[in-house]
């Protein structure tokens, strides 16, 4: 498999890393479970890691179809595009920069947003920190907008192959990030996403939450003020735990919540869209006054 077929079918690089992959599973299980190098949360169990495999299979199979869709879109916003840009060396780099930029905005409005989190909270609810939760991955990331994000760098003029090629390749690289074999990189912390600095935004620790959204370079968390350094033993997992393993109870029960509040009697129009689009903390505490307010005015009636 050559490059060029990777960049005109880019979803097949995911599966061209796959070895890679694996061998660093084996490894990481070999350190953590065999050899007990590694803390308890770090462990591979059986039936999360059946999940996490499970969730990245539904992941791939929804992309691949909506892709079908979504090439058509970008196709034809490729159109408009406002430069011609050839692909070389230094416009690689370029849009890997850009995409990666891009990238931190669409996985700060996953945490900000609870429409986009329904989806992405799919990658936090583990417990556990090892390299298949990386595969953790959710179905509704089409239905979510994360394509969206990529559509500027499609107006710019970067053909819309290599910005699908370079979306999979960051994601990809974000797969090391998801270990606690590797503890600091020295000054390589500085510049990129490390470990340890993934570590702290898979926490649920108060001053974790919401913090090193960075893709690839850390340096967006740095500028945009939600950079956070590992000091704290990092307590895995959500604040809202989901408590099953079951990949399809996994991807939809934040969908499930949602809806379940949207469509609470005596909400209005702001209320509902609250619910939909405000942070997930927020939209959970705006919904709760709401309904102390009318078991309030209830008692009064009574």
């Amino acid at each position: 498999m050559d490059l060029n077929s990777i960049i005109n079918h880019p979803e097949m690089l995911l599966l061209a890393l796959a070895p890679v992959f694996f061998v660093c599973i084996f490894l990481e299980w070999y350190l953590g479970d065999k050899r007990q190098k590694l803390p308890l949360s770090a462990r591979y169990k059986k039936a999360e890691v059946f999940c996490n495999i499970s969730l990245a299979g539904m992941h791939q199979l929804t992309d691949i179809l909506a892709g079908l869709l979504i090439a058509k879109i970008y196709l034809a916003v490729f159109g408009w595009k406002l430069f011609d840009i050839q692909m070389g060396a230094v416009s690689f780099i370029v849009l890997m920069v850009l995409q990666d930029f891009f990238y931190y905005w669409f996985h700060r409005s996953s945490h900000r947003v609870r429409w986009m989190w329904a989806a992405h909270v799919v990658h936090h609810s583990s417990e556990n920190m090892n390299f298949s939760t990386a595969f953790r991955q959710s179905l509704m990331y089409p239905l979510a907008g994360m394509w969206l994000f990529w559509l500027p760098l499609i107006v710019i003029g970067f053909d819309p192959n290599w910005v699908v090629f370079v979306v999979l390749l960051n994601l990809g690289l974000q797969f090391f990030v998801h270990t606690q074999a590797v503890k600091s990189l020295g000054p390589i912390e500085w510049l990129f996403n490390t470990p340890s600095h993934h570590r702290v935004h898979h926490g649920q620790n108060p001053q974790y939450i919401d913090k090193n959204y960075a893709g690839v370079l850390i340096i967006w968390d740095k500028l945009f003020g939600t950079f956070e350094p590992e000091k704290e033993t990092v307590i895995y997992g959500i604040t809202k735990p989901v408590n099953s393993f079951n990949p399809l109870i996994v991807s939809f029960a934040e969908w499930r919540e949602m809806f379940k509040e949207v469509s609470k009697s005596g909400l209005s129009i702001k209320q509902r869209l609250g619910v939909l689009f405000s942070p997930p903390s927020q939209a959970d505490v705006n919904t709760r006054e709401k309904v102390a307010v009318e078991r309030n005015d209830d008692s009064v009636v009574d």
